[in-house]
C-alpha cells in the first residue's frame, strides 16, 4: 500500500484540533480524517465528495446568507 499524501482543509484553521484532511487514493478514493481521530478515515469517491460539499454549501449558504458558517 502506497503512502497517502495527507492536505489540511483550507478552512481548517490554526494547530488545533478542529482540522480535517483530505488524501488522494491511487486507485481514485479519497480519504478524510478529523485531527481528533486520526485513525478513524472516510474512505468516498471524489464525486460523492463534490455531491456532499455541494449540498452542504447550499445549505449553509441558505441558513447564513453567507459561504461560510459564522
Amino acid at each position: 500500500m502506497s503512502t497517502l499524501t495527507w492536505q489540511k482543509s483550507s478552512f481548517s484553521e490554526g494547530a488545533g484540533a478542529n482540522c480535517v484532511y483530505l488524501a488522494a487514493a491511487p486507485d481514485g478514493t479519497v480519504h478524510l480524517h478529523e485531527s481528533d481521530h486520526p485513525a478513524t478515515i472516510l474512505t468516498t469517491t471524489p464525486v460523492a465528495l463534490a455531491n456532499l460539499m455541494r449540498t452542504l454549501t447550499a445549505r449553509t449558504t441558505t441558513a447564513t446568507g453567507t459561504d461560510r458558517p459564522r
